[in-house]
């Protein structure tokens, strides 16, 4: 069939689409609200250091969403016009992969392709507009797009401590579904360090407001942020906090650390001291241990080693501390070939190991890096950095 992209020069065939999302609205609708960061302190994030905040107005922001549905009417209208019907996500299959097309038009027929039911607003700090603004935007998103049955977005929880109870509930009446806050850390000593801007206080008080409006609550924790230093803290309070708002979601993202970020500084002068991979698996380990949630934890980032290591809290607590000690306990030379693998995109779980194929052909890999006089970990660190 033909794959073409039917559009009129009438209708707009871009809007703004922001840098990141997380992994799990890898399928949704895109829509910016704000640009870039409202903190940007944090030392161990690289991605809006350079850029400005600033805040979309609602009209922006509507006629995105009117150039996302013209994008979407268009592809829908060449499923009708190449024969296949109401086979749009067939149609939108075919687009997926056509660069020319410009990445609006890629980033609709992939959400298209998965449904078309999930929409997230960008950037990072999406609540700190006023709430009555958010309000009409999630009712203009809707009506543009009926099919969309789940929105959600960022927030700091510096901000979401600062709405009222009842601009939560406003929210969630209207259709917010999800609000993804980076936590980080429970640990005041970690935040303080990494410039976070806010305490645990701070954290605790604004994913309990998150958890008791009934919007979903994702937490991001960064094991391996404390260092050698300040784990035992990090892993402490962070595990306190969690239980204080007991989240819907917990979600990993092991540090990594790359030149170009201003915690790399600090790691150059010996200030801050990495842990090994080992050691951040160990980390999870206790924070595992220390939880008292009814959270579903998730290990859904290509930087976590582990991502076996997820499941609903508590029933699924001792699986994922075998999954750990299953790891761990491996000899130190099938560790170093799991790490490679994993990183090299070989392996995705350890059941992976007894592959045989490629359980050979990291071998293999692991020899010519030693033969030509390179260290396997300083490899796979780079490998890692290559993921953020």
């Amino acid at each position: 069939m033909e794959s073409g992209y039917v559009g009129t020069k009438e209708q707009p065939t871009s809007f703004e689409i922001g840098p990141i999302r997380p992994p799990s609205e890898a399928y949704s609708l895109l829509i910016r609200t704000t640009r870039n960061c409202s903190w940007n302190r944090c030392q161990f994030c690289n991605l809006y250091k350079g850029t400005k905040f600033a805040l979309r107005s609602v009209e922006e922001i509507r006629k995105d969403i009117e150039a996302a549905r013209a994008i979407s009417d268009s592809i829908k209208a060449t499923a009708w016009k190449t024969g296949y019907g109401g086979r749009t996500r067939e149609v939108a299959g075919t687009l997926l992969n056509q660069a020319q097309l410009g990445q609006c038009v890629c980033s609709v027929a992939l959400w298209l392709w998965a449904g078309g039911e999930h929409a997230f607003l960008q950037d990072s700090n999406s609540l700190i507009m006023r709430t009555s603004d958010v309000i009409q935007v999630i009712t203009f998103l809707k009506e543009s797009f009926p099919s969309i049955n789940r929105i959600t977005t960022y927030s700091r929880s510096h901000t979401s401590a600062r709405k009222s109870s009842e601009e939560l509930k406003e929210l969630k009446d209207v259709g917010l579904s999800r609000i993804h806050t980076g936590l980080e850390s429970g640990s005041d000593l970690v935040l303080d360090y990494m410039q976070k801007g806010i305490t645990a206080e701070q954290h605790i008080r604004g994913g309990r407001k998150v958890v008791e409006s009934g919007i979903s609550l994702s937490e991001y924790v960064m094991p391996g942020l404390g260092g050698r230093k300040m784990s035992s803290q990090h892993v402490k309070e962070t595990a306190r906090v969690l239980n204080e708002i007991n989240p819907g979601f917990i979600r990993l993202r092991s540090l990594v650390v790359r030149s170009d970020m201003p915690l790399w500084s600090r790691v150059e002068s010996g200030d801050f001291e990495l842990q090994e991979e080992d050691e951040v698996v160990e980390e999870i380990a206790s924070l595992i241990g220390e939880l008292q949630v009814t959270s579903e934890l998730t290990s859904d980032h290509i930087v976590n080693l582990l991502p076996e290591v997820e499941g609903k809290m508590p029933e699924d607590k001792e699986e994922c501390l075998n999954a750990i000690s299953k790891y761990l306990s491996l000899p130190s030379d099938e560790r170093l070939n799991f790490r490679l693998g994993r990183r090299t995109g070989y392996y995705e779980k350890l059941i992976d190991l007894n592959n045989s194929y490629k359980h050979g052909k990291i071998e293999e890999a692991i020899m010519r890096i030693t033969s030509d006089g390179r260290n396997v970990d300083e490899v796979i660190t780079t490998l890692k950095d290559n993921f953020i």
